[in-house]
């Protein structure tokens, strides 16, 4: 694309569509000149707050549809990737869409074939691997510094998980499938991605084990008798600020698991852990890679990562500690998920201004659903180990 400046159209203003704020540079490499959402209550907070003479529609074929728009940001909830994406790519605009990629593992790979066909990039927005720790990881892994790596135990504690997950849209499989998938997408990226593996096989267990209930399905938290003692109401914490995420998280209709735990293998034969509880008090990522020469593993409390090296004596303490409040780049730590946000929206930029191929291989998108997708089926049959098979052309296919 022969352009200094990147006319941006996104489906889905609110939540991730806020990504607006890092894209929305008039003066700079691009402008959000148009938005879509159902909601037009969002529409109008998007013109007050960032482009006042942007397009702004209901439709987002419309928004697709106008020439003035370049390329399109897919933020919308994750059971509208699939159809959004396809319909972009259909009319020649680049898409970076949202993790995960789609729902489901054939919802990926129409995506992947839209985007082959139409000849336009796709970029997945797996911004975790724009994170300081995770790329100090992946430099660590490939420098050698663990020798070959053997194991990868990960657990995720989601503090405040009914408020992210469990009031509204997402408390449902139909709209997710499965949090292992919506939630643990990510985390399988990084697994992926640090390791250079795809994983080939998969087996879960979990259940809803906290939210859920008897509750009506109506319940709000601000009709709610009990909301002034509830831990999980957010009567007052999201009335302004997310309107629509305030349905009880006790209420009959959730059907979706809240506790997971999941055991993998990857190419080469890595074995690996997933867990992953959305009623645990604290919010944060554990990540540990074991290898043949060393070990190394984040504390995302502490901001800090921490390395061993394997030698003869038992190792009492860490041979290493990278602080990485010491070492930010300029301003990151001000801006969304560590200036992982920053990162990834301007790697798009400038793959759409200079024609070159995403940063982040788009059959990564397709991987990470298939694990959530795979993990849940063998949940369901009361942990039955299940395969994954990877695209023959996948271009980096980690090999076997």
């Amino acid at each position: 694309m022969k352009k200094t400046q990147l006319r941006i159209g996104i489906i889905g203003i609110n939540g991730r569509g806020t990504l607006w704020r890092y894209w929305h540079q008039p003066q700079g490499k691009s402008i959000v000149a148009g938005a879509a959402d159902v909601y037009p209550m969002y529409l109008d907070m998007f013109r007050e707050v960032c482009n006042r003479d942007a397009f702004v529609t209901t439709d987002y074929r419309e928004l697709i549809a106008r020439p003035d728009i370049d390329a399109i940001a897919v933020t919308t909830p994750d059971y509208c990737h699939e159809e959004h994406a396809v319909a972009a790519l259909n009319a020649g605009k680049p898409v970076y869409c949202e993790k995960p990629m789609a729902i489901t593992i054939q919802g990926c790979d129409r995506m992947l074939g839209q985007a082959k066909s139409a000849g336009r990039q796709l970029l997945i927005g797996f911004n975790m691997r724009y994170m300081d720790f995770v790329r100090k990881m992946k430099a660590m892994v490939d420098d050698g510094a663990i020798g070959e790596v053997k194991a990868v135990w990960i657990r995720h504690f989601v503090g405040r998980g009914s408020e992210y997950y469990f009031h509204d849209w997402h408390a449902l499989k139909q709209n997710c499938t499965s949090l292992l998938l919506q939630k643990g997408s990510h985390d399988i990226d990084v697994m992926h991605y640090v390791t250079g593996r795809y994983t080939t096989r998969v087996a879960a267990f979990g259940g809803l084990d906290f939210f859920g209930g008897d509750r009506p399905n109506e319940l709000t938290c601000a009709t709610c008798e009990e909301r002034e003692d509830c831990l999980e109401s957010q009567h007052e914490r999201l009335s302004a600020k997310k309107p629509l995420r305030h349905y009880c998280p006790f209420r009959r209709e959730v059907d979706i698991e809240d506790n997971y735990v999941s055991i993998l293998e990857l190419h080469g034969g890595i074995k690996a852990t997933y867990m992953e509880c959305h009623f645990a008090p604290d919010h944060h990522r554990n990540y540990t890679f074991i290898g043949t020469e060393g070990r190394i593993e984040n504390s995302q409390l502490e901001n800090k990562l921490y390395y061993w090296k394997r030698t003869r004596e038992r190792q009492k303490a860490p041979d290493e500690i990278v602080d990485f409040a010491k070492v930010k780049d300029k301003g990151d730590g001000e801006l969304g998920h560590g200036g992982a946000d920053a990162r990834i929206t301007d790697a798009f930029v400038d793959m759409v201004l200079k024609d070159e191929p995403p940063p982040i291989p788009p059959v990564a998108g397709r991987m990470s659903v298939a694990v959530g997708v795979k993990a849940q089926q063998s949940l369901e049959a009361h942990g039955q180990p299940m395969d994954i098979a990877t695209p023959d052309d996948a271009g980096q296919q980690p090999p076997s």
